[in-house]
């Protein structure tokens, strides 16, 4: 979904950050994005529209918007950041060789929806299934 200068400006507002211009170009290139970028990915995409943007200001602008709530960042034991794209309740399926990263929704691993409270009285923000394996073209490679 592109954002309108003035959705992007509310955006910020709500989430407590000042809009920049690279602010904005880094969320649209993002929204653009499908799947579960890198910041590296990230940076090859914005740099086309800003040259002159370095790669750490790239990060540092992601990590603003995971700790501001934008974005959600996904556990680091996939290898690096990647940013979670997909607001929908969904897990993941990570190729233990190429690292890749597909959603797979709940229905599909037949889990039920989760209690918002556990036993304990922990306060459970969100549940991630991670399913480990071989992807489709890694298969086809062996």
């Amino acid at each position: 979904m592109h954002q309108t200068s003035s959705n992007f400006r509310q955006l910020c507002a709500d989430h407590g950050i000042a809009m920049t211009h690279q602010r904005q170009v880094l969320y649209e290139v993002m929204h653009g994005m499908e799947g579960h970028p890198s910041p590296e990915e990230v940076y090859a995409k914005v740099k086309k529209r800003i040259p002159a943007i370095s790669l750490a200001t790239v990060y540092k602008n992601i990590h603003l918007f995971v700790d501001s709530g934008i974005f959600r960042k996904m556990s680091l034991h996939h290898g690096s950041v990647r940013v979670e794209m997909n607001d929908e309740p969904h897990h993941h399926m990570v190729c233990s060789r190429c690292k890749a990263i597909t959603d797979i929704g709940e229905k599909e691993l037949g889990l039920t929806p989760a209690r918002r409270r556990l036993s304990d009285g922990f306060l459970v923000e969100r549940y991630s299934v991670d399913v480990i394996g071989l992807c489709a073209k890694c298969q086809q490679a062996q």
